[in-house]
């Protein structure tokens, strides 16, 4: 590490010790690398990190100015490879290339495999761009390069528990995870992994009692507590308890102390979305959380939050501010440089599902058919998780059921079903279809698995 002094170094080791476990003294900790040395290029690169992991447009402006005025004073050639690799992995996410920002960590990790920032940030670039492959793989490639008496050889495996998640390998990645855990019971990441393999497998009473048993370890003093409380109204919704449902929302969720950050707001979006495909009138959330993401007033920097506020805009009915939006995102793809990653995941995925939330709100269930149908395949592509995205292909679900494509609806509930033959929605849903087909015995049947399987739920919650 060039130019840092032992006083940076110690700052860079806690710094790199709080990312790891989503504690939030990191942004302290970075600072003061940089006071310590504002020559450093790990503690500038470390930065720069930090302002781009929020998904904040302001965040990532200010980083970028400040990286810049670093790379102009500093001699290029003083810089070792190791750190010459991570300021242009820095620069090219700040440039807006997140996937070539993941490459070059790639290439880092390949020749320092124990190198925990890059592994870290890479991870986390997987998840934004969402390559479930290369999720597992850039930490599975690394892992046997390092000693499992390494204090951060956990919260590896805890980033590798969800990568082998996404990917499919739900089994395997929770006896990942719950050894991550074992090592650290505070790794939020960790405890976040095990609770995805549960919401994928429809086991939402192991997860209700997971998450319960480990509530001092998960829900404060971490940068994943609304995060892990979504997936706990997740459990509680499909086990039919909407009062408890509403609790995790008005309590964590989204309230009057929130900070309307990014990856809170759309947790909450996320959360209200799904009533709302449920018919559950929750009016007055909408309201505030609409209120809340036009505070922001966000440009288009992140796909991903431009699907979730025209959520928020859709749900309370200000489908002027949601149409506002995605004629301003129309106009930045004319204005953008298609190297910048989200301009491809606005085109092809963000602005067709902006368009179709709107279509749902106006009851346009044909429209949204045409929309979805096309892409839910590819939805991966801009970026979140399996569970996040489900808020989307629940959708498609449903406009398919209410605007008579029974044939499409079928399909699309035999696929859910048959990959995830644990989960009440499917069964409700499957159940409505048949009424609409006048199939009452299979109707019958579909209501008794989804009571069946709900009721295991609502036994975890008590």
């Amino acid at each position: 590490m060039s130019a840092t002094s032992d006083e940076a170094t110690r700052h860079y080791e806690q710094a790199l010790d709080a990312l790891l476990f989503f504690r939030p003294e990191v942004a302290d900790e970075a600072q003061a690398m940089v006071a310590a040395s504002p020559d450093s290029a790990m503690a500038q690169v470390f930065s720069a990190y930090l302002g781009l992991l929020g998904t904040e447009e302001m965040d990532a402006a200010e980083a970028r100015r400040s990286f810049t005025a670093f790379r102009g004073a500093v001699d290029p050639d003083r810089l070792s490879p190791r750190e010459k690799m991570h300021a242009a992995a820095a620069e090219a996410w700040l440039g807006g290339d997140m996937l070539r920002a993941g490459q070059i960590l790639g290439d880092v990790s390949t020749q320092f495999p124990r190198d925990a920032l890059a592994l870290a940030i890479g991870h986390q670039i997987d998840f934004f761009t969402g390559d479930a492959q290369r999720l597992r793989d850039r930490i599975g490639g690394a892992l046997s390069a390092w000693d499992r008496d390494d204090p951060h050889y956990g919260p590896l495996l805890g980033m590798y528990a969800f990568g082998l998640e996404e990917s499919g390998h739900y089994g395997r990645a929770e006896e990942t995870g719950l050894r991550a855990v074992e090592r650290h019971p505070r790794d939020v990441w960790g405890i976040h992994a095990v609770v995805h393999t549960y919401e994928m497998r429809g086991l939402s009473g192991e997860g209700i009692r997971y998450l319960d048993a480990r509530t001092e370890d998960w829900a404060d003093g971490n940068y994943l507590s609304v995060h892990n409380s979504w997936h706990y109204a997740l459990y509680a919704l499909e086990a039919g308890s909407i009062e408890r449902v509403l609790a995790v929302y008005d309590n964590t969720l989204h309230n009057e102390r929130s900070e309307s950050l990014a990856m809170e707001l759309l947790d909450a979006s996320a959360l209200l979305w799904r009533l709302l495909l449920a018919d559950i009138d929750v009016e007055s959330r909408w309201a505030a959380l609409a209120d809340a993401w036009a505070e922001r007033a966000d440009g288009a920097y992140y796909a991903f939050n431009d699907v979730h506020a025209v959520m928020a805009y859709a749900g309370s009915g200000r489908l002027s501010d949601a149409e506002r939006l995605v004629r301003d995102r129309e106009l930045w793809l004319t204005r953008t440089d298609a190297a910048v990653s989200n301009h491809a995941m606005t085109r092809e995925i963000g602005i067709p599902v902006c368009r179709a939330l709107i279509a749902y709100r106006q009851q346009r269930y044909a429209r949204v058919v045409e929309l979805l149908a096309p892409i839910r395949c590819g939805l991966h592509s801009f970026g979140g998780s399996h569970a996040q995205r489900d808020a989307i292909q629940r959708t498609l679900v449903e406009a398919a059921i209410r605007s008579g494509r029974h044939d499409l609806a079928r399909t699309l509930l035999s696929e859910r079903i048959n990959l995830r033959p644990i989960c009440p929605y499917n069964w409700r849903a499957r159940a409505r279809l048949a009424d609409r087909l006048g199939d009452t015995a299979q109707a019958a049947f579909a209501h008794a698995r989804a009571d069946e399987q709900a009721a295991v739920g609502a036994t975890a919650l008590g």
